[in-house]
């Protein structure tokens, strides 16, 4: 790796959060099509695939070298990586397999998850997009939010209903959506961190071939579920993992005579330590071959509330600085990104509330909230601004 990586010396990288800040896509194009010739940024895919044929055990130790070396910011790339592929190889044909997992691992497709609806909310069983089927084809028409990074995305990982007349679980479908096809538009939505990387995705009678169809008609939820398991237990959800502590460290040095910020600074210090054990627990259970559990909300809920008094100690730190509106230096400008950033993490890639619901059910064995609406046909169930 040595021969072509450059080592990782900290605090010479920009302090970027899940892309926040910045559209360099290049770079990590770059990166992972240097990575995808010896199999290394996705070592337990099969070889045929763009991996390297390992058993999770070992493709851990290939990921702990690579953390080594610098790396750009991949966000841009991980729903295709940590999401779509595995998500491709646990319900995806071979042909499908062969087609799309190369693409990802070079980086030559950027890919986009397309769940959530605007008025389905949390609760994404309730989506309404449609999949019409005609012959060998399928007509899609709906709308998509939150879709991160959709305006340059080559693919998005679909769900759309086919089947009004089946409970709302089970009338969903997964698609494989070519993002340049006719009747998909997609308007950006300007956030308060100065990004544009979420938006709205309309389909209009979009055209996707039967062979782009993930699982067989009506399988959907358990794609989705198996997509879910892994944003959860990945590192675009444990938003813990994004705490860089050395960084920190330095910007409070000077400041540690306030006895206040220094107990904020120790209390994040050992929330970001819980977090990195977490993981490591949570890596073992991939090690085992174990899809993540609900361990994976758990830490996304304890991620999201350390990142918030992360920024928050570094705010007090800058003191009036933080507020600049011209700040005078890049560093106290990642920061005020940071900051503006946090509050997104509540809500990406599954809200908080829902989180707890999964802790509290399937961990704390706490009784579900009532269902009324589980077996009645979709079609039958209130929607928002129904005539």
């Amino acid at each position: 790796m040595a021969a072509v990586l450059e080592p990782r010396t900290p605090g010479d990288e920009p302090h970027s959060v899940l892309g926040a800040g910045t559209d360099d896509i290049e770079a990590g194009r770059s990166y992972l099509r240097t990575l995808s010739c010896y199999g290394w940024v996705v070592p337990s895919w099969p070889v045929e695939y763009g991996g390297m044929g390992l058993d999770p055990e070992r493709a851990i130790v290939v990921q702990s070298e690579l953390a080594r070396f610098r790396s750009p910011d991949l966000y841009p790339f991980l729903v295709g990586l940590a999401l779509v592929g595995p998500t491709l190889l646990a319900h995806g044909t071979p042909d499908q397999c062969a087609r799309l997992l190369p693409a990802i691992a070079d980086g030559s497709e950027i890919w986009c998850q397309m769940f959530s609806e605007p008025d389905a909310g949390s609760d994404l069983a309730n989506l309404s997009t449609r999949a019409r089927p005609d012959d060998d084809r399928w007509y899609i028409t709906g709308a998509k939010l939150w879709t991160s990074r959709a305006h340059y995305a080559h693919r998005g990982l679909l769900l759309a209903r086919h089947d009004t007349s089946l409970p709302k679980h089970r009338g969903i479908t997964a698609f494989a959506l070519d993002m340049s096809g006719t009747g998909v538009s997609v308007r950006p939505l300007h956030q308060m961190n100065g990004d544009d990387h979420f938006s709205e995705v309309f389909l209009d009678d979009a055209v996707i071939a039967d062979s782009d169809r993930i699982g067989a008609a009506g399988d959907g939820w358990r794609v989705a579920l198996t997509t879910l398991a892994h944003e959860r237990g990945s590192g675009t959800a444990g938003s813990g993992s994004l705490l860089d502590m050395e960084r920190l460290t330095r910007l409070v040095a000077g400041a540690m005579d306030d006895p206040i910020l220094r107990d904020r600074f120790m209390s994040v210090w050992v929330r970001a330590r819980v977090a990195a054990l977490t993981a490591a627990r949570a890596g073992s259970a991939i090690t085992a071959g174990r899809i993540p559990g609900p361990e994976g909300s758990g830490m996304k809920l304890r991620g999201s509330d350390a990142f918030s008094r992360y920024v928050d100690v570094a705010m007090r730190a800058l003191g009036p600085r933080a507020v600049a509106s011209e700040p005078a230096c890049d560093d106290v400008a990642e920061w005020q990104t940071l900051f503006l950033t946090a509050p997104s993490l509540a809500i990406r890639g599954g809200t908080d509330e829902i989180q707890r619901n999964i802790v509290g059910e399937r961990v704390l064995g706490l009784p579900a909230e009532p269902r009324l609406d589980r077996e009645e046909p979709f079609e039958r169930l209130p929607r928002s601004g129904a005539r």
